[in-house]
């Protein structure tokens, strides 16, 4: 494509994400109505949900457009709600029930990781008491922080992300205020990321009344996460040490350590799933009235897709993934075939700023040498943490994955992941 039609395409997407940003504000909302107070969602979509991003994404059924030389979508999908996006360009390239509300289970930590994470540099430490952890739901996902023990922000990031620990959560909600205060800046950062269909209750994702997100909102919010080069350092990561107990040996105070692993299968594989080829994350999570529910991003030969799956019908073992591997499959044969149903809107933030006086016509604020600023700054990332991960999806070089520089939301800028992700393949 000439140079002059992709400036154009750019300049297009800005305006229509400013267009829906402008509507958002209007009297007529594009929001879903208020999620009822049950933690069971009900069998069929509603009605009337959010048309974010544009008018198909708030029917209901599948949404595609289907011609000559695109790829027939896999027969086989059985969850209530998914999305598959482009990450750099935020064409929705297929969804299905897009904006139903459904539980999100731990995959509303990836709101909680976004809001809180740029609050703490990682070698803060903090000594676990025991109202940090009094109120961590029953049954729930632990790490295994103990009481009296010393953790670092970079430790409990990691118990956050791998093993979808809600005693690590708490620990630092209440670093953040308390689970009330962070639960109200979780709730106003999802209204800025203009994920309408996100109401958080409780920062970890645990059921409750009125906790709810949607398959659009769930691939807006990790597009958003995917921008902080520490984000994509824990969603990433396969396995890494966690300090345990401190115990006497030979006179002396030991911290022991124990291996953990990320639950998310398609990046760490399974007995019945292998890892998939370019996976670097992001959350996965599973409750009793989520089900499973699933975002993963993945690159393949310079295409990154972002996939949501909310919980999948069929209750056949890692079942989530695998029609998340599937719907990648898909994505990646359709890309640049497609024509998109809809677009990941950019931050509200970002899109007024974007139609102010100044703003070039790609939607890039001082240019393209801001835009290459910010991009080293990521490649000099360090993966000497002691943890280990696919690349750790650090070396990011190039651009970074829409990336927000100056306050505006950059269209179509290249985020390739290290050459150690794209050489994984299935095994």
């Amino acid at each position: 494509m000439p140079a002059p039609m992709k400036t154009a395409r750019r300049a297009l997407l800005v305006a229509s994400a400013v267009v829906s940003s402008l509507a958002l504000t209007a009297p007529v909302s594009h929001a879903a109505p208020k999620p009822s107070p049950s933690t069971s969602p009900s069998a069929t979509p509603p009605a009337g949900m959010s048309t974010v991003g544009g008018e198909r994404l708030g029917q209901a059924g599948t949404q595609v457009n289907l011609a000559s030389g695109v790829p027939v979508l896999p027969k086989d999908l059985t969850a209530r709600s998914w999305v598959i996006a482009d990450a750099e360009s935020g064409d929705v390239l297929a969804a299905h029930n897009a904006h139903w509300r459904l539980p999100p289970a731990s995959t509303m930590k990836m709101l909680f990781a976004d809001t809180v994470l740029p609050k703490f540099p990682k070698s803060v430490e903090h000594k676990v008491v025991p109202s940090d952890l009094a109120d961590v739901g029953a049954g729930s996902s632990m790490v295994g922080i103990k009481e009296g023990e010393t953790y670092s922000v970079h430790d409990l990031w990691l118990g956050v992300f791998l093993r979808s620990g809600n005693d690590a959560v708490h620990v630092l909600s209440k670093m953040n205020g308390g689970i009330d205060n962070t639960v109200k800046e979780m709730n106003e950062h999802a209204e800025e990321l203009q994920a309408l269909d996100t109401n958080a209750v409780s920062p970890d994702g645990y059921d409750a009344p009125h906790q709810v997100s949607s398959a659009y909102d769930l691939t807006l919010i990790a597009r958003s996460g995917l921008q902080k080069k520490d984000f994509r350092e824990y969603c990433s990561t396969v396995t890494a040490k966690f300090p345990g107990s401190t115990a006497k040996k030979k006179g002396k105070s030991v911290r022991e350590n124990f291996e953990i692993q990320n639950t998310n299968r398609l990046l760490s594989g399974d007995s019945d799933i292998p890892v998939y080829q370019g996976i670097a994350g992001v959350k996965n999570g599973n409750t009793t009235n989520a089900g499973a529910t699933f975002t993963g991003v993945a690159e393949r030969n310079g295409k990154v897709l972002l996939v949501t799956v909310m919980n999948p019908e069929k209750s056949e073992h890692n079942e989530v993934y695998k029609e998340t591997a599937r719907l990648f499959d898909w994505g990646f044969q359709a890309a640049g075939k497609v024509q998109p149903v809809g677009e990941l809107v950019p931050p509200k933030s970002a899109a007024q700023a974007s139609a102010q006086p100044g703003a070039n016509n790609s939607g890039e604020a001082g240019g393209t040498g801001d835009a290459e600023k910010s991009s080293k700054s990521a490649v000099g990332a360090s993966a000497a943490s002691g943890s280990t991960g696919i690349g750790v999806a650090l070396g990011i070089a190039g651009g970074a994955l829409v990336l927000l520089a100056a306050g505006v939301f950059l269209i179509n800028r290249r985020w390739p992941l290290p050459d150690l992700m794209r050489r994984r393949g299935r095994s």
